[in-house]
C-alpha cells in the first residue's frame, strides 16, 4: 500500500520562525536600496563591489515584516505615503557560482491599503545577514479625468 504525503508544499515552506525578543537581541544593519520607476535595480549594479546611489541603511531584526519595512521606507520619502503607492521587495545576494548577484522577489505591499504579504518577514524568506533588500516603489496611478461633456 503506498503511502501519500499530506503535507502540502506551503507547509513545508513554513518553517516555524523563532521569535526574536528585541529587547535582547542585536538588530542588524540591512542596507536598501530603493527605486522610484516601478522596477527592480538591475542585478549588475551590484557588481564588483558597487551599489546603486539610492541607499537607506536601516537597523533592524530578521523578524522584520514588509508591511513595517515599508513604514520604515515612508519615513524617509514622503512622496511614497500616498494611499495606492505598490512597494515591490527583493532579496539581493552573491551567486555562490560566481561573482555576480541575484534578485530574488519576496512580495510586495500597498500603502494605505491590507495585503497578503504584509506580514511576511526577512527570516521567512530566507534572508541572509549580508544580503541588501531591494524595493521598487510605483507611485499610485492617477485616475483618468471624466471625458464627458
Amino acid at each position: 500500500m503506498a503511502l501519500e504525503s499530506r503535507i502540502t508544499q506551503e507547509e513545508i515552506k513554513k518553517e516555524p520562525e523563532k521569535p526574536i525578543d528585541r529587547e535582547k537581541t542585536c538588530p542588524l544593519l540591512l542596507r536598501v536600496f530603493t527605486t522610484n520607476s516601478g522596477r527592480h535595480h538591475r542585478a549588475d549594479e551590484f557588481a564588483r563591489g558597487n551599489v546603486p546611489s539610492s541607499e537607506l541603511q536601516i537597523y533592524t531584526w530578521m523578524d522584520a515584516t514588509l508591511k513595517e519595512l515599508t513604514s520604515l521606507v515612508k519615513e524617509v520619502y514622503p512622496d511614497a505615503r500616498k494611499k495606492g503607492t505598490h512597494f515591490s521587495f527583493a532579496i539581493v545576494f552573491p551567486d555562490p557560482r560566481g561573482k555576480v548577484y541575484r534578485l530574488k522577489d519576496i512580495g510586495n505591499t500597498l500603502s494605505g491599503r491590507k495585503g497578503a504579504d504584509d506580514s511576511m518577514t526577512l527570516q521567512s524568506q530566507r534572508f541572509q545577514i549580508g544580503d541588501y533588500l531591494d524595493i521598487a516603489i510605483t507611485p499610485p496611478t492617477e485616475p483618468h479625468p471624466s471625458t464627458h461633456a
